[in-house]
């Protein structure tokens, strides 16, 4: 059965204000919005509006206890104007894991995947067609429910927004390897995508922008001797003709990109090792010519190759590569993504 969403359309849109050939990153948005309160202990019938402010009471517990989780995805446009979403359920699932880790209602499928296609068709005009750019979307879900006590709220507001977006070019990337300041820990959140972890992330990083880096090389909690993540990204290593990521576990989150780069990079034919790695067999690596990549991996950047690391006060350069794995990989996902190329894994979905 086909889940009823409600529609109410702007009456004047502000797409003739957007300059399409210079989208910056997540900073305008699309005309409509799609939203859904949890009342009564359950979720509503989902609405489309106008994109707009909402209001909240001063009480409401997303301010006071955090309970926020969301999502990062995008919507493309082929060469035949079609809309393609790349992996959506795996979006949908992994929402409803945070949602279960953060004592929040989890959102049945129908709602996200009808609310969400009747959004992009209502949009459609607003996803891009300029190469490299893509509709950014964000579905979240937050407290909306009233009250100082700490305990679960009982309202919940689960949101999708858009924004077109264009090419996320980083340049050459230059990152810390974290020795003090942990993302996550054991039997923690750090799964989950949850507003906390990126805030606890802010800190730390701005220390190491302020040493000259842009992000931060995650290392475990416990012994800061395992390479976790990379900024808010997952991270690769390649040594030799080897590709290495850390397992997931309660403290990294499982990638749809690093589950993508997995799968491709065993397609083409490429050694991939899920294993833990340690700062010491990475710094050796570096120092034997062995090590040949690394690279971040997420829904914004796809693939962010790095070319510096600095740990304990020693800048390490990655060579250059004419032909990388990062290049490469990216490549196969972004055809896949924009209906260049074909999708053996069943991986896309058409709007």
């Amino acid at each position: 059965m086909e889940q009823k969403i409600l529609v109410e359309k702007i009456q004047n849109s502000k797409i003739d204000q957007v300059d399409f050939n210079n989208l910056s990153f997540g900073s305008v948005f699309a005309d409509h919005m799609l939203v859904c309160d949890y009342k009564n202990g359950a979720w509503e019938t989902p609405k489309i509006v106008p994109y707009q402010p909402i209001t909240l009471d001063p009480s409401a517990k997303i301010f006071h206890y955090g309970q926020s989780i969301f999502e990062g995805m995008k919507a493309y446009k082929d060469a035949n104007k079609d809309i393609w979403l790349f992996r959506p359920l795996d979006n949908q699932k992994r929402l409803n894991v945070s949602a279960k880790r953060m004592s929040i209602p989890e959102l049945p499928e129908a709602y996200f995947m009808e609310g969400l296609k009747t959004l992009l068709r209502l949009d459609e005009k607003w996803i891009p067609e300029n190469d490299g750019s893509s509709l950014y979307i964000r579905p979240f879900i937050f407290a909306s429910g009233q009250g100082f006590h700490a305990s679960p709220a009982d309202e919940y507001k689960f949101i999708i927004s858009c924004a077109p977006s264009g090419a996320y070019f980083s340049g050459k990337v230059k990152v810390l390897i974290e020795e003090k300041y942990s993302r996550s820990a054991n039997g923690g959140v750090g799964f989950a995508k949850t507003g906390g972890n990126y805030a606890g992330q802010f800190y730390p990083t701005q220390l190491a922008v302020k040493k000259g880096y842009n992000q931060v090389i995650w290392t475990d909690d416990n012994t800061h001797e395992y390479i976790e993540e990379a900024g808010a990204m997952n991270i690769f290593i390649r040594i030799n003709d080897t590709l290495i990521t850390g397992p997931t576990s309660d403290r990294i989150l499982d990638g749809i990109t690093r589950k993508s780069i997995i799968q491709l990079a065993e397609d083409a034919g490429i050694k991939v090792e899920v294993r833990k790695i340690t700062v010491s067999e990475v710094i050796e690596a570096a120092k034997n010519g062995s090590l040949k990549e690394m690279f971040g991996a997420g829904t914004a950047a796809v693939i962010s190759p790095i070319a510096t690391f600095g740990y304990k006060g020693i800048d390490y350069d990655l060579p250059e590569l004419s032909e990388s794995y990062a290049l490469s990989l990216k490549k196969k996902i972004t055809d896949i993504q924009y209906n260049k190329a074909e999708d053996k894994f069943g991986w896309t979905v058409k709007v």
